[in-house]
């Protein structure tokens, strides 16, 4: 019996991974984080499967469900939505299934972050505009965050960021980015990314919080900053030049 952390994807049924889906469809137990993993993918449950939603349930009612599943011989579909690397809590469930003797194994997924790009129809990875993408959160109700590691401190490279689980703190975050990137940064929310109500807006750290406020954006949604979102004449790289060695 194994446990599978699948990477459940940021919203559309069709960014599962082939793996992913040849897991859902087997597994006879799945748990699945609420509202952020679509409907469609439940379907591809077998039809006698335990389907069971976490979003109501501790981790202890969780590392529960999956125990109970190894001591019945039953593999398990742990669906996170994204990439189970990035915002997932999976780090603490599988050090309790170390301690408990469990097997498991991770399916990656398309993170927001990339799904976002996608509409933006941007690279992260500007030659000579930005090489770097530092993809962060910030601290409320939530974990706090480590020393060092506030958007101040993080922005002190002017890299791409991504900020993640914070749109509705949009004031504070502009706030803190401000004295770094400037008020003319180029700024995207992308709210609800693949998604059939995706929302895109698309504006610099001096107007994007009205903007925010204005659509009623409150969840669901990635900020990213950062002068690759609207680069052009930058040069070509030279992965594809015709001066590049080839031998």
């Amino acid at each position: 019996m194994t446990v599978y952390f699948i990477g459940a994807g940021p919203g559309a049924a069709d960014l599962i991974t082939v793996r992913g889906q040849r897991v859902i469809e087997s597994a006879p137990v799945c748990l699945y984080a609420g509202a952020f993993v679509p409907d469609e993918l439940l379907k591809l449950c077998p039809p006698d499967a335990r389907v069971i939603d976490t979003a109501k349930l501790n981790l202890d009612q969780i590392i529960a469900e999956l125990v109970a599943a190894h001591g019945e011989g039953k593999d398990v579909a742990r669906l996170h939505s994204g990439d189970p690397s990035l915002f997932s809590a999976m780090a603490e469930q599988m050090r309790r299934l170390d301690d408990a003797g469990v097997p498991y194994e991770v399916v990656p997924g398309v993170p927001a972050y990339a799904a976002a790009a996608a509409s933006l129809k941007r690279e992260f990875t500007v030659p000579g505009v930005g090489q770097t993408i530092v993809l962060t959160r910030t601290s409320a109700r939530s974990t706090p965050m480590p020393d060092g590691e506030d958007l101040t401190s993080l922005g002190r490279s002017r890299s791409t960021m991504v900020v993640h689980l914070a749109v509705q703190r949009i004031d504070e975050v502009v706030a803190e980015l401000l004295p770094n990137y400037g008020a003319d940064c180029p700024v995207a929310v992308v709210a609800w990314a693949s998604r059939e109500n995706e929302v895109i807006l698309r504006g610099t750290l001096a107007d994007i919080a009205e903007q925010v406020h204005a659509a009623g954006i409150r969840t669901t949604a990635v900020i990213v900053v950062g002068k690759v979102l609207t680069a052009s004449g930058f040069l070509d790289s030279h992965l594809y030049s015709a001066a590049r060695c080839r031998s």
